[in-house]
């Protein structure tokens, strides 16, 4: 039988770059007021619940985003959780990335300088195996919109070309869980402007 960890996932809030949908991998980017704002809100939708494993990206837009939804000093960060490293492709837009290469995708297509999809999906997975071995209830993750889809692709068993069937929000709360023995998804895509 499969560990029944429930496995909470919080996409930071609003940053410059992706409100403008640059791709922000490296770049230590802060919330905007927007963002800080959106990141406050989450707080009563996660207040009294028991977290027995809290991780953190690295990244300043994650860590501000737990620190304001009432995870402060209680989060580990770990490179894991980091946003996927776009390489050539960091600050630039989807639509300028296809100037250059018609029909780009970032979850088939190359990203020069940066990481493969398979080194992607393997550094997320390490997560999935730490947060099933935990042996808690629930668990919560900080992290970002293509690493946090990554993320539930290596839970559900599936390859990273489905990546862009799981959209997420800025800010938003996921949750991933079982139904039965099978990896699930209980929730998706949760906001507080909904």
């Amino acid at each position: 039988m499969a560990d029944q960890t429930e496995l909470y996932l919080v996409r930071h809030g609003q940053t410059e770059w992706s409100q403008s949908g640059r791709h922000t991998g490296r770049t230590d980017l802060d919330l905007t007021a927007v963002g800080a704002m959106q990141a406050s809100a989450l707080e009563p939708l996660l207040r009294g619940r028991d977290f027995g494993l809290v991780l953190s990206s690295p990244r300043l837009r994650a860590r501000h985003t737990a620190d304001l939804a009432g995870f402060g000093g209680r989060y580990e960060v770990t490179e894991d959780l980091a946003e996927w490293d776009y390489g050539d492709y960091e600050g630039l837009t989807s639509a300028q990335i296809r100037e250059q290469v018609p029909d780009w995708r970032i979850w088939t297509g190359a990203v020069p300088g940066g990481e493969t999809a398979e080194e992607v999906l393997q550094r997320l997975g390490r997560v999935v195996d730490r947060v099933r071995r935990s042996g808690v209830d629930r668990a919560i993750c900080f992290g970002h919109g293509h690493s946090l889809r990554v993320l539930t692709l290596a839970w559900l068993g599936l390859g990273i070309e489905h990546g862009a069937s799981f959209p997420l929000e800025t800010a938003s709360i996921s949750v991933l869980g079982w139904e039965k023995e099978s990896p699930a998804i209980r929730r998706w895509n949760l906001t507080t402007e909904r």
